[in-house]
């Protein structure tokens, strides 16, 4: 108080200064957030606009344009091109003329701002209660997420109206005041989209009859007002095709994340499939329903509304791609006790929603029907069978929290620059890890390709330029050994099938198998060693599309035989039997050999007796003597391996601190009696 009098202002106490310094960062964050999602619609609006007009905007084009199907005489469903119900076509005639002449700027910036629209509507439905971080930050990250996600980038590139009835069945429910004006938006939707009706019962079980009953006089009046004024395309629709089915492309194609289109990618047809189809409808929509309506007591009306646009889109005729944003919605729903688990359900929604199907799944044969049907499985998940909690439950805004190592003194002060990435003791969800290393893998194998201009033939030149600086680096420093090792191998058969399995099998096996046991017997070392791979991987890239070289088998005159691919035809772009999959000249560095290093060190840093340290050694002096034996590197390749792995190792250090020295199986004991204590608490 005395010093407050004597400099004439109150002192400010800690505790404000903290609050004060939260809130700056709080809107620091939002502002970022922002910025990223004005990012991404500038971005996805340039790529629709810079595309050539026949090109972009080719649904709206076909419905809309100078010789659109809005346009000719007839039925509007004679070619199968206007998937659209009739009530939807009557809603478009009028906007013909209009929409033709500005065919991209004002429907794309008409659609960005339905998008941004949902997003805040989606952001302030979230159930009650939410912490100031996550109400602050929670629109421009909804709003982002739609920005990037394939529905919204598929409807801003063809032009198509799917975010319209998602936006109305947010209004209804959370914007509209009174039931009669809620039903009537949510029966606007069902006319545009005949599946959204579903949400007529949950309205009524959820005590909201008024509107369950305005959904389906507004429904019946817009279909009926349809019917008057187009009676021969209301026959068509909806008794001809039965609502749709068969319109648009085959009700087969992957596109089609429905129920129908599933069964018919299994081999079934006829009525065997029909009745197949509605039998699975029918027990999808009613145990949909019921999750919805829990969770709408429950207060979670913006999840229940999310599972219920899920089980609409799988029993649909046809439920295409851009259709599908009701799966992104279900990312609200908080699943998992503890809070490592926390995040899974949100990254594997957010991974099948923004990435392709062939990203998140590897190419195998038995992997087909599920990679082909990813969306519709999240879908059904989603709707029938995720265990999201209660706001009742003691997890649902407290989960179990993460045990965290004690810090290990640093040897500069500055380390660790991001302090709050601290050493968590317990191992990670392995649902998670097996969904980000599948993804982090299928960009690495894309950038690899894309770095030569998506093919070997595009960087050839430059490639084979590269691949003579690098030996006659290799012959002034007198270590041009290529040529002579691979003959010497080459002529000793036993010798050459050792070198050719060793470098096409163990390049993969040896760091997953790693990887596998320090996941299971020492987590703290697998997040650890997980991130320097990441590091080196990342780093591997950068060189990959900065320098591409190609290997010794590569360069035409060498005379290097190619031990694993055979004999190449450098007349061919592609030299014959090579892959076209992946990219011949990501050689600097070598991967092959840096991981190989990556495993020898990890193992021993970590291994507690000798010779498994010294095995550990051996694998990378093999790979290196692999690589060079079969032609596919040059020594200079395993330094720039060697380099990228010792940065990966130095960031690590950098951003995160020394490696947590914490006996794992004592943290396990000390963690385990609490929590279990804590799964004992009464709900």
């Amino acid at each position: 108080m005395a010093n407050a009098e004597h400099s004439g202002r109150p002192t400010e106490a800690p505790g404000a200064t903290a609050v004060g310094g939260t809130r700056a960062r709080l809107r620091a964050a939002r502002l970022g957030l922002w910025l990223l999602a004005a990012v991404l619609a500038v971005r996805q609006v340039a790529a629709v606009l810079t595309t050539p007009s026949g090109e972009r905007l080719t649904a709206l084009e076909t419905w809309v344009g100078p010789e659109g199907v809005l346009h000719v005489s007839g039925s509007l469903y004679d070619s199968t091109r206007f998937t659209g119900t009739p009530f939807s076509g009557l809603v478009l005639k009028p906007l013909t003329r209009p929409a033709a002449e500005a065919l991209g700027w004002g429907w794309t910036f008409g659609i960005l701002l339905l998008v941004v629209a949902l997003g805040t509507i989606a952001a302030r439905a979230l159930p009650q209660p939410v912490g100031r971080r996550t109400a602050i930050l929670a629109a421009p990250v909804a709003i982002s997420l739609l920005m990037l996600s394939l529905p919204v980038r598929n409807t801003l590139w063809l032009g198509q109206t799917s975010v319209i009835p998602v936006l109305l069945v947010l209004l209804g429910c959370f914007a509209a005041h009174g039931q009669r004006l809620s039903g009537g938006l949510i029966g606007i939707a069902a006319a545009l989209q005949p599946t959204l009706l579903i949400f007529a019962p949950l309205l009524w079980f959820t005590g909201r009859r008024q509107a369950a009953t305005a959904t389906g006089v507004t429904f019946a009046a817009t279909t009926a007002l349809a019917w008057a004024a187009m009676p021969q395309d209301s026959y068509t629709y909806w008794v001809h095709h039965l609502a749709g089915t068969g319109l648009g492309g085959p009700a087969d194609d992957l596109a089609n994340q429905s129920l129908h289109g599933a069964l018919l990618r299994l081999g079934l047809e006829g009525p065997l499939e029909i009745g197949l189809f509605l039998l699975l409808g029918a027990a999808v929509v009613i145990l949909a329903l019921r999750r919805a309506v829990r969770y709408a007591h429950d207060g979670q009306l913006l999840l229940a509304v999310a599972v219920t646009g899920c089980a609409a889109m799988a029993v649909a005729p046809t439920a295409w791609q851009h259709q599908l944003l009701w799966v992104l919605l279900t990312a609200v729903g908080r699943v998992g006790k503890r809070a490592r688990d926390r995040m899974v359900w949100p990254v594997a929604v957010v991974l099948v929603m923004t990435l392709p199907a062939k990203m998140m799944l590897p190419n195998m044969a038995f992997l087909h029907p599920v990679r082909d049907n990813v969306v519709l499985l999240a879908a059904l998940a989603a709707a029938t069978a995720v265990p999201f909690l209660s706001r009742t439950s003691p997890y649902f805004r407290t989960p179990i929290p993460t045990r965290y190592a004690p810090p290990v003194p640093a040897r500069f002060a500055f380390v660790p620059l991001l302090p709050f990435l601290r050493r968590v003791l317990l191992r990670p969800n392995l649902l998670l890890e097996l969904l980000l290393i599948r993804v982090t893998y299928a960009a690495y194998a894309k950038v690899r390709l894309a770095a030569t201009g998506g093919s070997n033939s595009a960087g050839r030149a430059r490639a084979e330029e590269h691949g003579q600086q690098i030996l006659d680096l290799e012959r002034l420093l007198q270590m041009d050994i290529e040529h002579a090792v691979n003959h010497a191998v080459v002529k000793i058969g036993w010798l050459r099938e050792f070198f050719d399995f060793y470098y096409t099998s163990f390049h993969f096996i040896v760091p997953l198998t790693v990887l596998g046991l320090l996941y299971w017997r020492r987590p703290v070392d697998y997040r650890w060693a997980r991130s320097a791979l990441g590091f080196a991987t990342l780093l591997a890239l950068v060189g990959f599309w900065l320098y591409p070289l190609a290997p010794p088998r590569l360069m035409p005159g060498l005379g290097i035989i190619d031990t694993v691919h055979g004999v190449q035809d450098f007349s061919q772009p592609d030299y014959g039997t090579l892959t076209h999959l992946t990219n011949q000249y990501a050689a600097m560095p070598s991967l092959h050999f840096g991981w190989s290093l990556w495993c020898g060190l990890v193992i021993v840093i970590i291994a507690p007796k000798p010779w498994m340290k010294t095995l550990g050694l051996l694998h990378p002096l093999l790979t290196a003597a692999a690589i060079v034996a079969t032609g596919n590197h040059w020594i200079l390749d395993a330094a720039g391996g060697a380099v990228v792995v010792g940065a990966g190792f130095g960031l690590t250090y950098l951003l995160q601190g020394p490696r947590a020295r914490t006996t794992v199986a004592a943290a396990e004991l000390s963690s385990e009696p609490s929590a279990q204590a804590k799964d004992r608490t009464p709900s």
